[in-house]
């Protein structure tokens, strides 16, 4: 995906959200093992990267969701995370979203010109349950970042946030079921009280997907691939609060104007995909073209190419 940036690989367990995590579903899949950590090689440049014509491949107000094969705080990661501060320094004029279950580890390694934080970094708290969003937001909110939010996935256990939303720290919280083996149900009423909350306070909420075991009604939904994001917008859930203004400015320091800031393009299957709200958009793979329109497509390029 065109909006994840993994400078290294792999986890450790630290809490109840993650007894099922999917990266070691999917490394198990592929005979790997996920606790074990490395930092990767053609990836941990990946926002520096540049086309042959020297423009980078990473666009200015483009969004990336980093490390979302491991945690950007993991104490094995210490002796890359200063070099990945660099990259994110160097690259002012687009958004990085990090995500951490380890806030206690936050404050001793900020990069040292840190300040009250750097206006391209959205600074984000997995809550699984109460006791997670009791035990880490309050981290969150003491902590220098001038964009914070929450991310209740996988939403194992109903979570209340009204009384850390008054803060006015918050700018946009996301939620989403469990996947793969041993899915965790989500039940609907857990997400409708967080819609409830946010929209009282004017917060972004995204209800990015059921999970694979989704419960409303007291009926049990078992759901698969892109019915969980198409049944989440279906909800209506999903809302738009205020607007997070990132400061974005090029490499000497001058704000970039919304006119030259990336348009993300949303295709006829995005339209009704809960994460669209927070989505940096289609990379146009062509994944979700239907099969024989794919194989016309290849022929095309493949005559293109071939001129």
């Amino acid at each position: 995906m065109h909006d994840i940036w993994n400078p290294w690989h792999g986890c450790k367990k630290c809490s109840e959200g993650c007894q099922n995590c999917y990266m070691y579903f999917l490394d198990k899949m592929r005979d790997k093992n996920g606790a074990e950590i490395y930092k990767t090689k053609a990836g941990f440049k990946y926002p520096l990267s540049k086309h042959r014509n020297g423009q980078y491949k990473v666009k200015s107000g483009e969004m990336l969701r980093v490390c979302m094969t491991s945690d950007f705080f993991l104490e094995e990661a210490d002796a890359w995370r200063d070099d990945a501060w660099d990259i994110i320094k160097k690259r002012p004029d687009v958004k990085l979203f990090l995500l951490t279950k380890r806030p206690e580890r936050v404050a001793e390694h900020l990069p040292p010109d840190w300040g009250e934080g750097w206006e391209n970094v959205m600074f984000n708290v997995s809550c699984e349950n109460q006791r997670r969003a009791d035990e880490r937001i309050p981290i969150l909110l003491k902590l220098p970042f001038k964009h914070k939010g929450i991310m209740c996935a996988p939403f194992i256990g109903a979570v209340s946030i009204k009384k850390y939303l008054a803060s006015g720290q918050i700018e946009q919280v996301l939620c989403d079921g469990e996947n793969y083996g041993g899915s965790r149900p989500c039940h609907y009423e857990w997400v409708k009280a967080l819609h409830d909350e946010c929209s009282e306070y004017n917060v972004t909420f995204v209800f990015c997907g059921t999970g694979r075991c989704f419960v409303k009604d007291g009926r049990t939904y078992h759901l698969e691939g892109s019915v969980q994001s198409e049944q989440a917008y279906k909800s209506g859930l999903s809302f738009q609060g205020k607007h997070i203004d990132y400061i974005l400015t090029d490499e000497y320091g001058n704000r970039i104007s919304e006119d030259d800031m990336y348009k993300p393009y949303f295709g006829e299957k995005c339209q009704c995909c809960g994460m669209r709200i927070a989505c940096n958009g289609c990379s146009k793979c062509g994944k979700c073209i239907d099969p024989l329109s794919r194989k016309k497509l290849i022929v095309v390029v493949k005559k293109l190419l071939l001129r």
